[in-house]
């Protein structure tokens, strides 16, 4: 495994590379809670009544003094950003705006617009595998190719985002069933292994993600099916072989990567033996 570390350290540093100097602050009551690019800054100068913008950045207005309020204000703005082609479309799940955990959300945005504004967004991947004898084994995903993003590329057996309405607990039950076709009682099995954090630059804003990461010990004979069109195959493979693709190809959407490094680190694939260990785990939980 050790010939593998730059091609993992590769994944890490590509997710954590982004430049201060092309954002601008955004800030409620006094707390930053995202970072825009100058394009959407420029636009919410259409929004005085929402937006004050001064040096430091700019500053979601103060009278919008409730939860509602901000949401309803946000709505609006995406709503009229998208129909003038600065962000790309609407979602439809709502994500939370937040200052520093789930629990502290000021507000729903809708997801497609989280990078645009720089927000944190939340995510839970699962990682399904069995025991073959001493052979661990994952079962991996391929993307359907009619995915906006990502198509035909390699994912975890279960990955989804975290809509602010549910819980951890219903989302991941959620996500099980509609991606794998993983019954609620099998699912309520799975293990919560920890948080991996990532902070990217990309065209149009700034991804500071946070995962929940799971691992699931399947039965032998339990076959993933989808059913929400996802997904065009899975995949049952040795856990060396999916190494292989993590650290010599870029098969794999690019955050779950990380999700297949940590689940190497944890069951001990790789060890602190292993020249660069340090390096490798603490990229798995940049903070910004």
């Amino acid at each position: 495994m050790n010939d593998h570390l730059q091609g993992y350290l590769r994944h890490i540093e590509r997710l954590n590379s982004w430049d201060p100097r092309n954002f601008t602050s955004l800030f409620y009551q006094g707390e930053r809670i995202g970072r825009l690019k100058q394009p959407l800054r420029e636009a919410l100068a259409n929004w005085p009544q929402a937006f004050r913008q001064d040096r430091r950045g700019i500053h979601l207005q103060a009278h919008y003094d409730s939860f509602e309020a901000r949401s309803q204000m946000l709505a609006e703005v995406v709503s009229s950003l998208v129909e003038e082609g600065i962000i790309s479309h609407i979602h439809g799940e709502q994500y939370p705006v937040t200052r520093h955990g789930r629990e502290t959300a000021i507000a729903t945005v809708d997801r497609a617009s989280a990078p645009y504004f720089g927000l944190r967004a939340y995510g839970q991947h699962l990682n399904g595998f069995v025991r073959d004898g001493e052979t661990l084994k994952l079962w991996i995903a391929r993307r359907s190719a009619d995915r906006r993003n990502f198509p035909d590329c390699l994912d975890n057996m279960v990955a989804g985002g975290l809509p602010h309405n549910l819980s951890l607990a219903e989302n991941l039950r959620k996500e099980c069933l509609e991606e794998a076709n993983v019954p609620q009682q099998l699912a309520d099995q799975a293990l919560s292994v920890g948080v991996l954090t990532y902070c990217t630059e990309t065209a149009v804003g700034l991804k500071p993600d946070t995962l929940y990461c799971y691992d699931l010990e399947l039965p032998a004979d339990f076959r993933p099916t989808n059913s929400d069109g996802e997904v065009a195959e899975f995949m049952l493979l040795p856990v060396g072989e999916v190494a292989q693709l993590v650290a010599e190809t870029d098969e794999f959407k690019l955050n779950c990567n990380l999700v297949v490094i940590d689940f190497l680190v944890r069951h001990g694939i790789i060890n602190p033996e292993t020249p660069g260990y340090l390096d490798l785990v603490q990229g798995l939980h940049e903070n910004i």
